[in-house]
């Protein structure tokens, strides 16, 4: 049977979504939608994703450090090369960040990477929280019934495209209309006074930031992008900017040509209003982050990731004059697929990471209308976690992992979920010391979405396997 024609405007919309950053895209007006949730939101609240691209190694990030994971730990990871991943163990990294959760693990202690002195403070005073062994999962799944493949399992385990797309929208690589972000905001968009800046991705584009209708803005860089030549004169003639704008723009009976002018007025009217309502940088909007260092050389440089949180608060900056109530945002920062040379490439990544996180809550502080650490809340996620074992200097891909949340709603310095094992062999073994997750997406997802506003009915639509798992809710936000 032949597959059945898309509609025209998700054909177009497909094609728009592909391409990426070179354009931005079209955004549907989606005032019209409505929700319980969405009529009582007449606070601000706003999510913010930081994708680890790569697949970060939860081992080396948060550590078990009682003396019976520390064994099974330094056995494993140590190896003879001398890149070998083993922290702790007279590296230049040996001095590890010990962290004690509220609620203790029985016989356990913990501590952070050496390059995450920022996010230490972060968790030592409340505004950060681990999330344990976190990863893609359709349900509850115990090590026998994953090597006996008797329950379902996610779409192409342990591969980079595919399980980015999982995590960000529970499908494989292909995805574009169920990203989760986007389709929580969906959820509340009559809210929002102007859809185009509800969905934001900072970092091209993003299958969490793709729905079924909302078409997320996408930009690189510390603002959008305008069309060029649109004002003032063009080839020595006065006229000819108002020319060019009105053949791009005017309307055609032609589908495609109408599209692309509709598309045109949109990217002109959306930078128009960003460029105005953003706050500036420096000086009365919000300041430039401090340079990093990195750990390996001791050399100081701009931070990427922190450009681009920047950029985010930014428009948090400007959320009045935008209109708006709800919006996510997508940033990323690429690099953690460590089959070599891990403990120098990890250690500055998550420099990096720390250092962004630190700067994004302190900037959450001085934002017009003041103090916005509990209307904004900023998550980690990655394709997946590594393997426990080593390859000699680095590793390869697992599943589960550890992740961060940090916010002024966040019920910080404290672990949910239980820590697993260290070592190989355990229940949450799934091979090579790969983690079998003991928390899902969904999970993780939804928690977050009951505190960003969704009913228990909208989250089920958003999650569709969040039915499967007897707790819902993890507990880590406040309640509203």
């Amino acid at each position: 049977m032949s597959k059945p024609m898309q509609s025209r405007r998700n054909f177009l919309g497909s094609m728009l979504s592909l391409a990426g950053g070179t354009a931005i895209p079209f955004s549907m007006n989606l005032a019209a939608m409505s929700s319980a949730a969405a009529a009582t939101a007449s606070d601000y609240k706003a999510l913010v994703c930081v994708f680890l691209t790569g697949g970060n190694d939860g081992f080396n990030t948060v550590l078990s450090t009682d003396p019976e994971s520390w064994a099974s730990y330094s056995k494993y990871r140590t190896t003879a090369s001398a890149d070998s991943i083993a922290l702790g163990q007279g590296s230049a990294y040996s001095s590890l960040l010990p962290i004690a959760p509220t609620t203790a693990q029985a016989g356990r202690s913990f501590a952070l990477h050496p390059s995450m002195t920022a996010m230490r403070d972060l968790f030592n005073n409340g505004n950060l929280a681990v999330v344990a062994n976190v990863g893609t999962l359709i349900q509850p799944t115990t090590k026998a019934e994953f090597h006996a493949r008797s329950v379902p399992l996610p779409s192409k385990l342990f591969s980079h495209n595919d399980q980015q797309a999982v995590w960000q929208s529970n499908q494989p690589e292909g995805s574009n209309t169920s990203g989760w972000g986007a389709r929580m905001v969906e959820m509340l968009a009559a809210a929002n006074a102007n859809s185009s800046f509800a969905a934001v991705s900072t970092s091209g584009n993003s299958t969490f930031l793709s729905g079924r209708m909302l078409r997320q803005l996408q930009f690189a860089g510390t603002s959008i992008p305008a069309i060029k030549n649109l004002s003032g004169p063009l080839f020595g003639s006065t006229l000819a900017a108002n020319t060019l704008r009105d053949i791009i723009t005017a309307d055609s009976t032609d589908l495609i040509q109408k599209e692309h002018a509709a598309v045109a007025r949109n990217a002109i009217t959306t930078q128009a209003a960003a460029s105005t309502a953003m706050l500036p940088i420096g000086a009365g909007g919000v300041v430039d982050p401090s340079w990093y260092v990195n750990p390996n050389t001791g050399v100081a440089s701009v931070n990427p990731l922190a450009v681009q949180l920047q950029t985010v608060a930014r428009m948090i900056g400007g959320r009045n004059t935008l209109g708006m109530k709800r919006q996510v945002f997508y940033v990323s920062i690429g690099g953690f697929d460590t089959h070599d040379k891990q403990r120098t490439h990890q250690a500055d990544l998550l420099a990096q990471l720390s250092h962004a996180m630190r700067y994004f809550n302190a900037v959450l502080y001085s934002l017009p209308g003041g103090d916005m650490t509990k209307q904004v809340t900023l998550f980690t996620a990655s394709d997946f976690g590594r393997t426990f074992t080593s390859n000699g200097d680095g590793t390869d891909h697992g599943w589960g992992s550890h992740h961060f949340v940090m916010g002024g709603a966040v019920k910080g310095k404290d672990i949910y979920g239980t820590m697993p094992a260290v070592g190989i062999g355990h229940k949450n073994d799934a091979g090579s010391g790969a983690l079998l997750p003991a928390i899902s997406v969904d999970q993780y997802g939804a928690t977050l979405g009951s505190w960003f506003g969704l009913s228990a009915t909208e989250t089920a639509d958003v999650f569709p396997n969040i039915g499967n798992f007897s707790t819902r809710n993890l507990g880590f936000m406040n309640a509203v």
